[in-house]
């Protein structure tokens, strides 16, 4: 496991789940109506094929994505914009002792409280770790958007949902999500 990141020590040992191919998902705070149903689907679909999902599970959308991705028994990864918790939510306690859930962080535990700045690099560091990125929406101007211009730059494959919405991010380079996607096969 790389020096910046630590996992919680209550919980789950296993190594692996971080060594797992990954799809990092992110969401701007707003988001279109049409567009929450389609990421509904998209984190049952990925629940249902066993892929493992990093995100920082910030936003209301992605913090819906975690509850539907914790209704398997495949591994989510949790990266915090902050230090380790020390107490753990009781709703996710099942998970994290079952070796569902793993929290990573690359800040010390003085950091206690998520800034814009924290999210910011977090958000790096996740699409950093994850083999391909999904942004289900990136307001327009906002800091999504900037992160997926970042992630485009890299040349990482970078997906998002074919809507007016996203226009932007499409024109930039992301590719449109649809539904003959074999996610298995992308992570390879």
């Amino acid at each position: 496991m790389p020096a910046r990141q630590r996992k919680i020590d209550v919980g789950i040992d296993d190594p692996r789940i971080v060594s797992l191919p990954t799809v990092a998902l992110f969401c701007s705070v707003k988001c279109p109506g049409k567009i929450i149903l389609e990421t509904y689907d998209l984190a049952k679909r990925f629940r249902e094929e066993g892929i493992t999902v990093i995100s920082g599970f910030q936003s209301p959308m992605e913090e819906e994505c975690l509850r539907i991705l914790l209704r398997s028994t495949n591994p989510v990864i949790w990266c915090l914009a902050r230090g380790m918790l020390k107490i753990i939510p009781k709703e996710l306690r099942t998970a994290v002792n079952e070796g569902r859930l793993l929290l990573v962080t690359q800040f010390p535990d003085k950091v206690q409280h998520v800034t814009a700045k924290t999210a910011k690099l977090r958000n790096r560091h996740v699409a950093e770790m994850a083999a391909v990125v999904v942004v289900a929406h990136a307001a327009p101007g906002g800091k999504t958007e900037e992160l997926c211009r970042e992630v485009l730059a890299t040349g990482k494959p970078l997906y998002t949902f074919d809507t007016t919405a996203n226009a932007t991010i499409l024109q930039a380079g992301a590719k449109k999500i649809t539904a003959d996607i074999d996610w298995k096969n992308i992570l390879k």
